[in-house]
């Protein structure tokens, strides 16, 4: 079920705002496909010598994801540093943009719903970028957990949006604790830890503080529009928390609601406090 809420209203693009949305929508295009291209014919190398490791291909995905930034004239600033010990990372999902926030600056796989792998373009992109696609199955939850495990002890860094939904991109909403229990199935507990991550989004002055959110029955394609006709934009800060140690935790309930808390700490909004 999604999170859901008022929308913003929509605001008219100009003449100036179409043509600036055509021009940068064609240079993320091309960046973003590619940097596919190079990636899929990089792959072809890199699978027979590595396997499931992939040394080379992520590196293509961060630095795409971090061009995109300087296109969309959104400023993008880090604080802390990704960890590099066996595990995963949890943040908060306030919009589609998260992608590439989140992928320009560390090596991170995606866990995503499996209707994502079905999108146009956008599921070719995730397939292509080692995404772990899941359906919400009970009878599948044995096999996911068993990829799940497998990723994660071959050092891929899975990332989860424990909220199971996106938001306005100015709250945290409860985390779910059932994909933490993944964490704790064959030992995982004893050598992976947790690295909570704060996503903030600043809108641009005089917007909605809601500019950048992307939640409910809204259309990506509008959305998309809206952000690509912007003249000055806003912001978006990635905020890294101290990794959890997986066996600090006696249960996925206590684990999810410790890196729930550190991901609201997080975020500077008021909105951040709701329940």
């Amino acid at each position: 079920m999604s999170w859901d809420a008022q929308e913003p209203p929509q605001t008219r693009i100009s003449a100036l705002g179409w043509l600036r949305a055509l021009l940068r929508g064609v240079a993320l295009a091309a960046l973003c496909y590619g940097g596919l291209v190079l990636l899929l014919l990089l792959r072809l190398i890199e699978r027979p010598l590595h396997g499931l490791n992939r040394p080379w291909t992520p590196r293509i995905t961060r630095t795409v994801c971090r061009m995109s930034f300087p296109i969309l004239g959104m400023r993008y600033r880090v604080r802390g540093r990704p960890m590099h010990h066996i595990g995963a990372v949890v943040a908060n999902h306030g919009s589609w943009l998260d992608i590439f926030a989140l992928n320009a600056c560390q090596n991170i796989y995606f866990v995503s719903k499996a209707e994502v792998a079905r999108w146009p373009m956008i599921g070719w992109l995730a397939r292509a970028t080692g995404t772990v696609f899941i359906r919400r199955d009970r009878r599948e939850a044995k096999i996911q957990q068993q990829v799940f495990e497998q990723r994660i002890r071959a050092g891929h860094h899975l990332l989860f949006f424990p909220e199971g939904t996106s938001t306005d991109a100015r709250r945290v909403l409860p985390f779910k604790p059932t994909l933490f229990e993944a964490f704790f199935s064959h030992g995982l507990d004893r050598i992976m830890q947790i690295q909570p991550v704060t996503v903030i989004y600043h809108p641009p002055d005089e917007e909605d503080a809601r500019f950048y959110g992307w939640w409910g029955e809204m259309s990506f394609g509008p959305h998309l529009l809206k952000v690509l006709a912007q003249r000055r934009q806003g912001a978006v800060d990635i905020v890294f928390h101290d990794p959890l140690d997986v066996a600090d935790f006696a249960s996925r309930k206590e684990l999810a609601l410790r890196a729930e808390h550190a991901v609201r700490a997080g975020l500077p909004y008021e909105d951040s406090r709701e329940r």
